[in-house]
């Protein structure tokens, strides 16, 4: 259980996070990287997609990019929710000289960024973009009525929305980012150290960044800033499904929350709403807090009277957050401790029970015979 002291710590250094104008976003990962059981769906954010859905927009070049770029890294990294800055046709005018298909990985970012996110944003925000080391810049005028991004204002937001790719049409002078766009990150005290030379460990660390970005901007400062401290801890794992509680919940009721985050984190895999409600009752899952797991303690698909508990907890909203590596579930209150042989034998008396089933003495489901002369 956490002091008074500490708490008022966590606060202070949350309030310091809240501040920083040094934040960065995740990439995304080939296909080839993701969990095989949680596969994620086709988006128009796949370069295959994307040059019609830009042609038909009036980014002509940006589509000739874009199907020039299927056949790179880049286009491995584009398959999932993104955000695209597309200079106007006019504006790339301004650099004959630059290169279009590297402008358009300069200007695209995973995850989804409409405006309204754009606008929360600290001014001189950095957002890593899917140029290896470059950075864009996010600004805007004092009421945060018109949003630049690097120097270029963004004339028609939301262009473009499916819930895969967000796409806001920029117009002014372009040019390419520096090499040391991203620079600003290494001179903050909250500066992540730099990535591992393996790619799968640049892409965990790109999704991480997302991740906490997006916590941080929607009322999940706190967990965002105990992220930052397990960051490393993080990147030695290939995917990883997190159980999250808001701010308000944290002060109000969750004080062990940040000591226990690891009982709130599975390891190595990311659990989308589908996978989560498709397991029965008694499942048990592993958690990075050794020796300790969470069962499924009511299953889900009850609809909203039976809502799915974990460790008798429960989950109040679903993907919330997520991308190629993480997903992120609300919960309503945090996890605790509970004796995971008690847990499961619970649940599974609970589902035979729904199912009209016994629990036989093996620990497994068996019909119930009928008793003779009942009808």
């Amino acid at each position: 259980m956490a002091t008074p002291l500490q708490l008022l710590q966590l606060f202070i250094l949350t309030s310091s996070f809240i501040s920083t104008t040094t934040v960065t976003a995740i990439d995304n990962a080939s296909s080839s990287s993701i969990s095989p059981s949680s596969p994620f769906p086709p988006s128009s954010s796949s370069p295959a997609l994307l040059g019609p859905i830009l042609a038909k927009l009036g980014f002509l070049q940006l589509a000739d990019a874009a199907a020039e770029n299927h056949s790179t890294t880049a286009a491995a990294e584009l398959r999932g929710p993104a955000t695209i800055f597309a200079p106007a046709d006019s504006s790339l005018l301004t650099c004959p000289s630059c290169s279009v298909p590297l402008l358009l990985q300069e200007h695209s970012i995973a995850g989804l960024y409409p405006l309204h996110h754009l606008r929360k944003l600290a001014f001189g925000t950095k957002i890593e973009t899917l140029a290896s080391s470059r950075c864009i810049t996010i600004t805007s005028d004092e009421n945060s009525s018109n949003v630049f991004v690097g120097g270029m204002e963004i004339t028609d937001p939301d262009l473009y929305n499916d819930d895969r790719v967000v796409i806001h049409r920029l117009r002014g002078f372009v040019s390419h980012l520096s090499p040391i766009s991203c620079n600003i990150e290494r001179m903050s005290s909250l500066s992540f150290p730099p990535p591992p030379p393996m790619g799968g460990f640049y892409i965990m660390r790109l999704m991480l960044k997302d991740a906490m970005l997006r916590l941080r901007i929607s009322g999940f400062s706190v967990l965002a800033l105990a992220l930052r401290v397990k960051y490393s801890e993080l990147l030695d794992l290939r995917a990883l499904t997190l159980f999250a509680l808001d701010d308000e919940s944290i002060f109000a009721k969750g004080n062990s929350y940040v000591s226990d985050l690891g009982l709130h984190i599975v390891p190595n895999r990311r659990l989308m709403a589908a996978d989560l409600v498709s397991f029965p009752a008694a499942t048990v899952l592993p958690t990075m807090e050794w020796g300790r797991s969470l069962v499924v303690t009511t299953a889900g698909g009850g609809g909203p009277f039976a809502p799915m508990r974990i460790n008798y907890e429960k989950v109040k909203s679903f993907d919330f957050v997520y991308n190629l590596k993480i997903a992120v579930h609300v919960l309503s209150s945090p996890f605790r401790s509970v004796n995971q042989t008690a847990a499961v034998e619970l649940a599974q008396i609970n589902r035979c029970e729904m199912d009209g089933v016994d629990l036989g003495n093996a620990g497994f489901c068996e019909m119930v015979s009928p008793t003779p002369g009942m009808v």
